[in-house]
């Protein structure tokens, strides 16, 4: 059994600084079966890069301070205090604060502790086919995203 206090877990935030504070708890305690990340998002802070979608894992975000804003390809749903919200794998999703106060939250994924990322699509508009198209996403040496259209090959890192 191991414990441990979320203050106390080191700050690991996404290489395109999209928010100021992520909390890695899986990674903290040595998970092996899902993951589990804490956040505080400040006004315009999102807990990822934009919309995307693990075809590996389904996601669960949990808001236990103020209201997160998700988007999906189809929607925009409005996320409050005390509520849940389930993605499947597949499932394009980017949840964002879009308020002017803080949004404290949690996001967990099953059924690993991380990702494969090879299995994460990003829609995002490539300048080549000139249309959002979902893109692969891998992490470089460097730290960053590079990413990939699935439509015509092309990468760059944002």
């Amino acid at each position: 059994m191991e414990k441990v206090a979320i203050d106390d877990v080191d700050i690991e935030v996404n290489p395109m600084d999209v928010h100021s504070v992520r909390r890695p708890v899986s990674d903290a305690l040595g998970f092996s079966d899902f993951a589990m990340n804490y956040f505080e998002l400040e006004p315009g802070e999102s807990f990822s890069g934009g919309l995307h979608t693990h075809h590996d894992q389904e996601e669960v975000f949990y808001v236990q301070e103020g209201t997160a804003t998700f988007e999906t390809k189809d929607d925009e749903l409005l996320v409050d205090e005390g509520e849940v919200i389930r993605f499947a794998p597949g499932d394009f999703q980017h949840g964002y604060n879009d308020t002017d106060e803080m949004v404290v939250g949690f996001a967990f994924g099953a059924p690993k502790s991380k990702h494969d990322w090879d299995e994460i699509e990003s829609m995002i508009y490539c300048q080549t086919c000139e249309d959002e198209i979902g893109h692969g996403l891998e992490l470089t040496d460097e730290g960053n995203f590079r990413l990939t259209c699935t439509e015509c090959g092309s990468s760059f890192v944002p």
